[in-house]
């Protein structure tokens, strides 16, 4: 997506239970690795836009306890190269 003038990766991660962590904290190094490795092709196969500035985001939604409603959050430049 594009955010303002930036070219926006975003990981989208929902999480059931938090037994093993957040819907964020799924977003492993190896994961980030994944997605930088995604990003780098979409480029090579887009050069109209490798002059632009990107972001990693993180979409993180997960149920509200005692609830049927979601938490999101919206975790901006979420990690770096």
């Amino acid at each position: 997506m594009q955010h303002q003038h930036q070219l926006v990766f975003v990981e989208v991660r929902y999480r059931k239970q938090s037994h093993y962590g957040s819907a964020a904290e799924s977003v492993t190094r190896s994961k980030q690795q994944k997605l930088l490795y995604a990003a780098n092709h979409f480029l090579i196969n887009k050069p109209q836009f490798s002059q632009q500035q990107a972001r990693f985001d993180v979409v993180a939604v997960q149920p509200v306890s005692g609830s049927d409603k979601l938490q999101i959050d919206w975790l901006q430049d979420a990690f770096c190269e």
